[in-house]
């Protein structure tokens, strides 16, 4: 199901046929402005836009011999346009095509994972809003540290998104930008006006500046910030995993109907949706180096970028979006098992609610290096000898001087912990 969804919507962004359409998109946009600049008659754009036409297969043969895409590109349209053709790509080099429309597939995509942000965001805050005050124990080292809301993970979660989207609409803002500036960028053979014709029309803006290319740091930031975003669903991720385990069990990934978790032992129901995640997150990150690698180049542009690039952006793209998706999925079928979190509390016989006591016993008027090793050496005890630590809390003599039995009981409440829910919910969801 992932892959249908995502392939048509993402893979035709990056697909040959679309690249290609953008490219022929910026020539006709290019002659269009000679019309308006008088170095092109309308009649010949009239027959140029017309007949221009391109085959894949065709442009591929052509490569064969030219060793350049773009000038195969040119060559194939030559064949279906005729004469008419010598007044497309007028003053330009290649990159002011292929950067300009890289751009713009670029731009699109984010508008995908934008919109996948925005669905993760939902579902995140449903389900955080039904696990508002469900408690469950916080892990600090893989430990047990105090109890906590399993909603509070989930607001985390969606505070962590909600500066993704935030991070994505400023890189995408940093490639949403073209160049038509000529072989060095210095505009000596081209109009500048051409440039600002073509941006104008494709919902781009001019750079300020450029080489023969657009500066690598834009894509840098682009890849870098959807590498956050894969750290984001592997953190997720990760997490739900680690809830999954069998001693544990307090939440679980989705498992459909007919799903096989092993071929030798029928009874496994293993997180592999999330597993998948965290691996591909793996391979994000490695482009986002990759990106940040291509930001030197030699003096105004060499090529060892464009290789890798071929790589790098449709990859993330695909990827992230794959990623985001897949996940809402998981969390929109994740299984929570809240008798399972407090069995969890429960499982140390009070020892959670070691720091209860220690400030219990501190407000009474103890010295708190006194309180901390009157407390902690009943909970070393009740750790090594397996005892309850609430039952020698409320027997403990020296506990008993200072706290009565109902304070001793308060020491253990849960509500203690959700008391402050409600302030952070506020600051996260707004009223």
């Amino acid at each position: 199901m992932i892959e249908r969804y995502t392939l048509p919507r993402m893979g035709g962004i990056w697909s040959e046929e679309n690249k290609f359409a953008k490219w022929l998109e910026i020539e006709l946009l290019a002659t269009e402005a000679q019309i308006k600049l008088g170095s092109v008659p309308l009649k010949t754009y009239q027959i140029i836009k017309k007949k221009a036409r391109f085959s894949i297969k065709r442009i591929q043969e052509l490569e064969k011999s030219t060793g350049h895409d773009l000038v195969a590109f040119l060559n194939n349209l030559q064949e279906s346009i005729g004469p008419e053709s010598k007044y497309l790509h007028y003053g330009m080099t290649s990159y002011d095509v292929e950067d300009t429309a890289l751009s713009l597939r670029m731009k699109e995509s984010a508008q995908i994972i934008k919109k996948d942000l925005n669905d993760l965001g939902k579902i995140l805050r449903l389900r955080a809003l039904k696990y508002k005050k469900t408690p469950c124990i916080g892990r600090t080292h893989g430990v047990h540290a105090e109890p906590t809301s399993f909603g509070l993970k989930l607001a985390l979660w969606y505070a962590e998104n909600q500066r993704n989207v935030g991070r994505l609409s400023q890189a995408t803002e940093a490639i949403s930008v073209g160049r038509l500036a000529g072989a060095v960028g210095n505009f000596a053979h081209l109009d500048p006006r051409v440039e600002s014709y073509v941006c104008s029309k494709l919902g781009l803006k001019p750079v300020s500046v450029s080489t023969q290319v657009l500066q690598r740091d834009r894509h840098a930031e682009f890849l870098a910030t959807l590498a956050i975003i894969a750290g984001t669903c592997e953190k997720i991720a990760l997490e739900i995993r680690s809830l999954q385990r069998t001693e544990i069990l307090e939440a679980e990934e989705p498992f459909s109907k007919g799903q096989k978790g092993s071929s030798a032992m029928p009874h496994k129901r293993n997180p592999v949706s999330c597993e998948r995640i965290c691996g591909l997150a793996r391979l994000v990150r490695s482009y986002a180096m990759a990106a940040l690698e291509n930001i030197a180049l030699w003096h105004e542009r060499d090529i060892t970028h464009s290789s890798v690039e071929r790589v790098i952006i449709p990859d993330s793209c695909v990827l992230v979006d794959y990623m985001l998706v897949l996940l809402t999925e998981v969390l929109s079928g994740m299984k929570v098992y809240p008798e399972n979190m407090l069995a969890n509390i429960n499982r140390t016989g009070g020892l959670v609610f070691s720091q209860r006591v220690l400030s219990k016993l501190i407000s009474k008027g103890l010295v708190r290096q006194k309180a901390y090793a009157i407390v902690q050496g009943l909970a070393m005890k009740a750790w090594e000898e397996k005892k309850n630590f609430e039952e020698m809390v409320m027997k403990e003599k020296s506990i008993r001087e200072k706290l009565s039995k109902a304070e001793r009981e308060e020491c253990f409440d849960l509500n203690f912990y959700m008391k402050r829910v409600d302030y952070i919910y506020k600051r996260v969801f707004g009223k």
